[in-house]
């Protein structure tokens, strides 16, 4: 019989662990700080279904960050992020707006629309952002039994072009989305790049900006899973311990997942991992900026760089960087920095770039 002590897995790793990539920022694996929080969490037993002392401690933690009334749901991944933030917000026949190129409506495989009900309501946003004249572009036909009812906004901060709002604009889109009798969703999947690059707290643009529900990331900070929603205005969300368990979203062992999300927002790792990934994007962006044959096609604003390469070249690179396309017609790839992108990556990258380029 083999034992568990042959495993492979315990005495070393079945990957090459020189191999680094920019392909995302979920590609890197758990910060160690992290691993060092699980670890502490996994002793002892504790009540499963979220009624443990790491989940209710979350709750104080996201308190301290959002305000009092903020409410934390710790789920497993970010499409279930979003799937229940909007369902919460809707009824049946609701319909969210939100920009063409959000994670919602191009990512998450029709979940939203699928699995939560939803219709959603695309827009073109060539910077990733919405406005409060591309909202109303669909904001319209309330009473209209044809047509689903707009009755939520989805927003991403930072965008999924790296892209980010202001304060201003956010409490614009906010006071803008009210005003019409609609709720505002916030996808964080990002959000700490984006304080990050702001130089602000968490709360001066989701709650005090008027946000009412945010899906908080995680995993792409250097968690091993887990996102989590906050209810920021809790008038505008209903049902969520309800549908978290529909949803399968509702964890077991629950502490394993808040005591990651403490380990990242009680102090300052949040920031800290960041602020490092957003540096690290800055640095590519200004390695490779004037390189012939190369046009940066977005600006570099938290911890991804957007850029347009000749045909041939993202290919060869991929022999050694992973990466991904972002828009094939154009040419357009995009590089992610993480918590663990080293400068000497960021500057074997960028080497690699010009070589393929001169």
């Amino acid at each position: 019989m083999k034992h568990v002590t042959d495993s492979p897995l315990l005495s070393g790793s079945l990957h090459d662990t020189d191999l680094r990539g920019f392909a995302s920022d979920n590609y890197s694996g758990v910060h160690p700080e992290i691993l060092t929080a699980l670890a502490h969490a996994n002793t002892g037993h504790q009540v499963a279904y979220g009624e443990d002392a790491y989940t209710a401690r979350l709750q104080q933690v996201i308190a301290s960050h959002f305000g009092e009334a903020a409410q934390a749901f710790p789920v497993f991944n970010g499409t279930g992020a979003n799937v229940l933030s909007l369902q919460s917000l809707l009824p049946r026949w609701g319909a969210v707006i939100c920009a063409a190129t959000a994670h919602i409506n191009v990512d998450e495989n029709g979940a939203p629309e699928r699995v939560g009900g939803i219709k959603l309501l695309s827009v073109p946003a060539e910077d990733g952002k919405l406005t409060t004249e591309l909202i109303d572009r669909e904001a319209w036909g309330w009473g209209d039994e044809h047509r689903a009812q707009p009755l939520a906004v989805s927003i991403t901060q930072s965008t999924e072009l790296g892209t980010l709002y202001s304060i201003e604009e956010i409490r614009a889109i906010a006071d803008h989305v009210h005003e019409r009798g609609m709720k505002l969703h916030m996808d964080g999947a990002r959000l700490s790049n984006a304080a990050a690059a702001l130089g602000t707290d968490l709360r001066s643009f989701t709650t005090d900006a008027g946000v009412d529900i945010l899906s908080l990331g995680g995993t792409k900070n250097g968690l091993l899973y887990g996102e989590c929603v906050v209810v920021l205005n809790p008038d505008a969300a209903h049902g969520l311990p309800y549908l978290r368990k529909m949803n399968m979203q509702l964890a077991s062992k629950m502490r394993f997942i808040s005591a990651q999300l403490i380990a990242l927002y009680d102090g300052d790792l949040w920031l800290r991992s960041a602020s490092h990934a957003n540096a690290m994007a800055a640095r590519l962006r200004a390695a490779v900026e004037g390189t012939t044959g190369l046009s940066l096609t977005q600006p570099t604003q938290s911890n991804a760089v957007f850029a347009a390469l000749p045909p041939g070249v993202a290919d060869r690179l991929r022999q050694k960087f992973r990466f991904y396309d972002w828009d094939e017609s154009r040419g357009e790839v995009r590089w992610m920095c993480s918590f663990d992108t080293t400068e000497e990556d960021i500057d074997a990258f960028a080497a690699a770039i010009r070589s393929e380029l001169s």
